[in-house]
């Protein structure tokens, strides 16, 4: 199954960064291209750029997702939208959580419920889901995106039992750092705040860019029919996993 079984996919997250360069990735290998996002202005721009067919929808809005794509073929999903909120369980509030498990578990389950029967009765079809370091790895603030994460993790494994006979492929595209827009929604999503992220967490480093993980999904993609590709782990050469912390008390 490389791109020349496959015609058509569906990219969630397609307004910007990494869902933006995967949809263009896809309309440039000859795929048609169903982009999701909740930017209707910049999937506009991507359509008219790329050729792909702009979707303006929320993917936590179930009903909408299923009214406008369940009549789609789709042979490739990929489950890429994604949001972070700063904190830990201790100080993060009622809608941050909500969004976070929504977005980031709620609508990858939703979304692959819609079209992946429709594979495994073609016997065709590839499910990219993009996760994250914090799915493998626990370090320090960020709880609910962890847990929502090792959950995509764990979903991209148990899908595999799910179709099991079927030529249908998984892969998890689990990234450290990347030079995306996130970081700076994060704190506000301000100009300012744009350019406080950048000079925080990219200027100086050598981070991964959103090309390093395209670059991912297409070795994935384009693998012969024999071969899943199950788990890509993508970070940074300066960016390690490890390290201990042991907090001392004196009292």
């Amino acid at each position: 199954m490389t791109y020349s079984d496959y015609r058509t996919a569906l990219v969630t997250g397609a307004t910007s960064g990494i869902g933006r360069a995967i949809a263009r990735l896809l309309a440039d290998r000859g795929l048609e291209v169903h982009a999701v996002g909740r930017d209707a202005e910049r999937l506009t721009r991507l359509a008219a750029e790329s050729g792909v067919v702009p979707h303006p929808l929320d993917v936590t809005d179930t009903n909408a997702l299923e009214a406008e794509l369940s009549g789609i073929e789709v042979d490739i999903l990929v489950n890429n939208a994604g949001v972070s909120r700063p904190g830990n369980v201790l100080d993060a509030s009622r809608a941050d959580l909500d969004a976070m498990v929504d977005v980031n578990l709620r609508a990858v389950l939703q979304l692959t419920r819609i079209f992946l029967p429709g594979m495994v009765e073609r016997d065709l079809g590839h499910v990219v889901n993009t996760s994250s370091i914090a799915g493998h790895y626990n370090f320090f603030g960020h709880t609910a995106y962890h847990a929502t994460k090792a959950a995509v993790h764990q979903l991209s494994r148990q899908l595999r039992n799910d179709t099991l006979g079927r030529r249908i492929r998984v892969t998890e595209i689990a990234p450290g750092r990347v030079e995306t827009e996130v970081f700076g929604r994060n704190l506000g999503g301000s100009p300012e705040a744009m350019k406080e992220a950048w000079e925080t967490y990219f200027e100086g480093f050598e981070s991964l860019t959103t090309e390093d993980i395209v670059a991912s999904v297409d070795f994935a993609l384009s693998a012969p029919r024999r071969a899943n590709i199950g788990l890509i782990e993508i970070m940074p050469t300066f960016q390690v996993p490890g390290g201990l912390t042991f907090d001392r008390r004196a009292e």
